[in-house]
């Protein structure tokens, strides 16, 4: 009874929000309270299932754990056995550090959807539904409940951006569905030129025939390589447009921009890091001679990924762009760890992708709070913060030092992962990148400088500090923060064993 319990974690993990949105389908539009005290609750019974899944894996065994197959439909295909779709649900070293930080900062981030104000049952079942989307996404263990889940989030962001957002909601709306539709495309080709070539679109199949002598000398031979390569090439695509990686990254920066901040949360805590899982996922594990091939392609992008941002972040004086453009930076690191193609470097990719989550959502918290007191984030009318509101400056301190990778919290041993992994690889563009990690401390500490610090602006007298619905969330984040800093086998334990093992398939 214990073991089946344990092999429904995943799938409940999935699932549970769908309980507060039946619940919410029941509450009229104008209990506002009940509706967002609702909101809230339902995204507690994900966390707790998270942890749970958490403290129940077995970080020395490895593998696949808590897996679970549903049937669900089947298709006959011409030529090929029956075609068999399943929930298929399962977390391994990979997938479980990036469903419990999705899980945690959702909770967090319907906290900060207090600020929330119109229409609050449409949000909240968004809300509900795009949780649902992207801990489908981790969890799956077959593509085509991937795909699926990944398309929950596109269509359930769109609505959260088109409709809560700022002043030109729309256009930033359009501009992401237009980028990640066109990556959907890409994933969709992808998915089926695999299903061609494996005849299965389940994880491990794909995987251990990836890895098969005889699989991969058919396919180095021609024309069939050709197709190979068109497959990958459709896989990076999907997902640097996901992650972003440059140049497809200007839809980002909007909805960064115009989405809520709670929303923002999620894009930038979560949604962004789907990006990193698919590129490890399908392109690591599933095209192992492709990626090592274009690895350093993939480093050179991601320099520029950390250069660009970096050097535009720095001249910022909005608040929500200088994050937007720090994000762009932050996911080169992310492309750095991946290049390295090592245990080091994809540790650090892994590392960087938890800890930018937690990061983001606690300064994109603090984004929120700022605005519902003052109207503004931009920095020049912010200065002399720190009086009115020490407490609520000292977490965009702490946020800001977490951001540069300060030691002692999680952003410094992700960066000195990823970079010590491309080192082994790549020494020339790893030392270049090194200057934006210097950039990444000037631009940081210019906004918090000048907006904690100094005379006190007219915008800021009178403003109230953080009160304890606001304290209570940002310091679960921040302690997040500081937890994996200062002990990093808490993250580094789970995904050990299964580091190792894609590690080894590709010599690194």
């Amino acid at each position: 009874m214990m073991e089946q319990l344990q092999q429904a974690l995943p799938i409940g993990l999935v699932f549970s929000p769908l309980i507060g949105v039946i619940v919410l389908l029941c509450i009229p539009r104008d209990k506002a309270g009940w509706l967002k005290g609702v909101g809230i609750l339902a995204t507690l019974p994900p966390s707790v299932l998270a942890l749970l899944l958490y403290f129940q894996f077995d970080a020395r065994a490895g593998g696949v754990q808590f897996e679970q197959r549903l049937p669900w439909f089947q298709i006959q295909l011409p030529q090929i056995p029956p075609w068999e779709v399943a929930f298929h649900f399962g977390v391994d070293g990979l997938s479980l550090p990036l469903a419990v930080m999705a899980a945690l900062v959702a909770t967090l981030a319907a906290c900060a959807s207090v600020y929330i104000q119109k229409r609050l049952k449409g949000y909240f079942l968004l809300f509900l539904l795009l949780e649902v989307g992207m801990l489908g996404v981790f969890l799956a263990r077959n593509m085509f409940l991937f795909f699926l889940f990944f398309e929950v989030t596109l269509v359930t962001l769109f609505f959260l951006i088109g409709i809560w957002g700022s002043i030109y909601r729309e256009k930033a709306a359009n501009r992401f569905l237009l980028y990640n539709g066109l990556g959907s495309a890409f994933l969709l080709l992808a998915m089926i030129g695999l299903f061609v070539l494996f005849q299965s679109l389940d994880y491990s199949r794909m995987q251990e025939m990836a890895h098969d002598s005889r699989i991969q000398a058919m396919l180095a031979q021609e024309p069939v390589n050709n197709i190979v390569r068109g497959i990958f090439l459709c896989t990076v695509v999907a997902f640097a447009i996901k992650l972003p990686m440059f140049p497809f990254h200007t839809w980002m920066l909007r909805v960064h921009a115009e989405a809520p901040p709670a929303v923002v949360m999620i894009h930038s805590g979560v949604l962004l890091k789907m990006g990193a899982y698919g590129l490890i996922r399908f392109g690591v594990e599933l095209f192992p001679q492709q990626m090592q091939a274009f690895a350093g392609v993939l480093a050179l992008l991601g320099l520029i990924n950390i250069l660009y941002g970096a050097a535009l972040a720095f001249v910022q004086n909005e608040l929500r762009r200088l994050l937007a453009y720090a994000s762009v930076s932050h996911m080169g690191i992310i492309l750095f760890g991946i290049a390295a193609l090592n245990v080091s470097g994809l540790t650090g990719a892994v590392f960087q992708a938890v800890s930018h989550g937690f990061i983001s959502a606690l300064l994109f918290f603090f984004i929120g709070s700022l605005y519902e007191r003052t109207g503004t984030t931009d920095i020049r009318q912010l200065g002399g913060m720190a009086r009115p509101a020490p407490v609520l400056t000292g977490i965009f301190l702490a946020g800001g030092l977490a951001l540069l990778g300060l030691p002692g919290m999680s952003g410094f041993i992700s960066e000195f992962l990823a970079f010590l992994g491309l080192f082994h690889e790549e020494p020339g563009l790893a030392a270049a990148g090194v200057l934006g990690l210097v950039l990444a401390a000037a631009y940081t500490l210019r906004a918090v400088l000048k907006a904690g610090f100094g005379p006190v602006a007219e915008q800021i007298k009178g403003m109230a500090d953080t009160r304890w619905p606001e304290t209570a969330p940002m310091m679960v984040l921040l302690s997040c923060i500081i937890l994996i800093g200062v002990w990093p086998d808490v993250l580094g334990e789970p995904m050990k064993v299964t580091i190792q093992t894609i590690a080894s398939r590709i010599g690194g």
